[in-house]
């Protein structure tokens, strides 16, 4: 044992003195979960919007006025003359238009409707998409608010709520997609080179003459990154709390729990790319490029999975960021206890250990 913990502080030591390995292990997980908190976001917010009010009444007044409030949009400008529109999606000034109509106000009051105009600049369709839904819930709210005195045929008016996220906010989605990035980078990242720079620079002879057994050695391996990792979701936890205004609605210990096993099975995942490489370049390269884009494509958090054809939904099955983003958001947005989670904590946990049996069986007690 006494042997055992001091091959656990001479990689403790190794990753401490190293000022290139303290970076990527706690300064791109922050660096990241702010960028994906702040900038990377599903909504749109301060659009630049033109107003055509060819009415010029009460109402157009009124509801320009509750657009403006909104925190979606900032009015570029209001004009009179339809022909400036064109001019304007060419500037790239303004995203898009509403247009009213003359007696857009009288329509109101004496055939109980009137007509707007909306255009937008569809050359991001999805943007576009999003703007339009935001003017019509705008503009639907306002003639919902409307005192009509004459008598008006039945309607159905649906009442929205959207659980677990009232504001929509997007932290709500890339703070949990952002965890299972940033642990599943660093951890198989950092414990990818660590076998092969032992055999790069020759000491893994001196590890195999040893009494000790493979998986000690393994073990003495993952063993730091996993204290570390574990600060990693500290701080992680402590930025979307006080920072991102996204509090754990679930258990924290729990949410612990889980990031350990997640954690766990990105170490033994690392620990494997390591086995099987020569080089520190070739682990890297792996580890950060093969586990980049397999965990933003089918972790779930950036495309929905859903829509994905049959055989692309099969293959996600086997990556291990979209079982922790599920435990992830079922515990800090939904607040759900274990018994919500156990299915894809028995997932998570039979891959960790199928990839340290692998592991073992892998690992050459003989340099070739």
């Amino acid at each position: 044992m006494k042997q055992f913990l001091t091959f656990v502080q001479k990689e403790f030591y190794h990753v401490l003195r190293d000022r290139k390995t303290l970076l990527i292990l706690f300064g791109m997980p922050m660096v990241q979960i702010l960028i994906f908190g702040f900038a990377l976001t599903n909504e749109v917010k301060n659009t630049k919007l033109m107003i055509v009010d060819h009415a010029k009444d009460l109402a157009s007044a009124q509801l320009t006025a509750q657009i403006e409030a909104s925190r979606y949009f900032e009015i570029e400008k209001s004009v009179s003359d339809h022909r400036q529109i064109e001019a304007s999606f060419k500037e790239g000034s303004v995203k898009v238009v509403l247009v009213f109509p003359l007696h857009f106000y009288e329509s109101l009051l004496h055939e109980n409707k009137s007509q707007v105009q909306i255009i937008a600049d569809a050359s991001d369709p999805n943007t576009a998409t999003t703007l339009i839904n935001y003017l019509n819930a705008i503009i639907q709210d306002y003639a919902t608010e409307l005192k009509n005195p004459l008598s008006i045929p039945y309607q159905i008016i649906p009442e929205t709520k959207m659980l677990y996220n009232p504001q929509l906010k997007g932290a709500h989605n890339f703070v949990p997609g952002v965890m299972a990035l940033v642990l599943m980078l660093v951890c198989v990242m950092m414990t990818a080179v660590s076998i092969v720079r032992e055999k790069e620079t020759g000491t893994m002879e001196v590890l195999l003459v040893s009494p000790f057994k493979p998986i000690l050695v393994i073990l003495s391996k993952a063993i730091p990154y996993l204290l570390l990792s574990l600060v990693n979701v500290i701080s992680i936890l402590l930025v979307s709390v006080f920072v991102l205004d996204l509090p754990v609605k679930g258990s924290i210990f729990l949410l612990f729990a889980e990031s350990t096993l997640f954690i766990i099975t990105c170490l033994t995942l690392g620990i494997f790319i390591s086995i099987k490489t020569s080089s520190q370049q070739v682990a890297m390269l792996i580890s950060l490029m093969g586990m980049l884009l397999p965990t933003i494509l089918f972790s779930g958090f950036m495309f929905p999975i859903e829509n994905m054809p049959i055989p692309l939904q099969i293959i996600s099955n086997i990556i291990p960021a979209k079982w922790f983003y599920i435990i992830v958001k079922a515990i800090m947005i939904k607040g759900l206890s274990f018994a919500g989670i156990w299915k894809e904590t028995l997932i998570l946990l039979g891959i960790t250990i199928f990839l340290l049996i692998v592991s073992l069986k892998s690992f050459k007690i003989r340099l070739a």
